[in-house]
């Protein structure tokens, strides 16, 4: 069995399962399946993390934050047209891979020189948690069907919501109201930000802890496996 982790409208994974359409797949999501959604899924098994590498944090500072690659995709400009608009300082922490470097040159580098934005560059994992608790809220801006989003959970572990577009996986993971907001323009994404205040940061943990912890995918998986190894029960499964 194998478990897709990209994207899947790629044009030669469509020839590989043809090829072997018998194969097991899971998927990180349900939305990952659009392309190709009649190859043998045998369940969805979201991505999870260790509960005890983030610790909750309840009270964050005055401050929203972007964490992925500077890319076109993850459109930080969007990030900082929010922040902006929302008068809200922005902390950014993004990779620039080689293939991004025009993207960033050309359309960020020329944005960070607003007032209230903190480019702080790339952040390894230790970093990762206290820079996402301090947030009131992360911004996942994305302008692509991205199959998951990993550092939407682990926003949710620390407490922070996550005010992010209605692409992909978002509406799977986040629920609007309750663990963030799902939105579909710039104009939403910013009423959003003065609707924080509703969101409880303690519901966003308890989220995490039901839903995306490491030990809960560990089970997810092993249920499949079990039921793979079972020769009367080699069926396709919905999800």
């Amino acid at each position: 069995m194998t478990t897709l982790h990209g994207r899947l409208d790629l044009p030669d994974l469509k020839s590989v399962y043809e090829t072997f359409p018998d194969a097991p797949v899971v998927s990180i999501s349900d939305a990952q399946r659009a392309p190709l959604p009649w190859l043998r899924w045998e369940g969805t098994v979201y991505h999870g993390v260790p509960k005890e590498r983030i610790r909750f944090r309840p009270d964050p500072e005055n401050c929203l934050v972007f964490l992925g690659r500077m890319s076109p995709e993850k459109r930080p400009d969007r990030a900082i047209e929010i922040a902006q608009r929302s008068g809200v300082p922005l902390r950014i922490a993004a990779k620039v891979d080689e293939a991004d470097r025009d993207y960033f040159e050309t359309t960020i580098r020329p944005l960070l020189s607003q007032p209230g934005l903190e480019d702080i560059g790339e952040v390894d994992d230790s970093e990762k948690g206290a820079l996402l608790g301090r947030a009131r809220a992360l911004l996942f801006p994305i302008d692509w069907e991205e199959p998951f989003g990993l550092v939407m959970i682990e926003a949710l572990a620390c407490g922070t919501p996550v005010i992010a577009f209605r692409r992909g996986s978002v509406p799977e993971i986040i629920e609007d109201g309750v663990t963030g907001f799902v939105v579909d323009s710039v104009e939403d994404a910013v009423a959003a930000v003065g609707r924080l205040d509703e969101i409880d940061r303690s519901v966003c943990r308890r989220v995490f802890e039901e839903r995306f912890t490491a030990e809960r995918m560990a089970r997810d998986y092993a249920a499949i496996y079990r039921r793979l190894a079972r020769p009367s029960e080699l069926v396709g499964a919905s999800g």
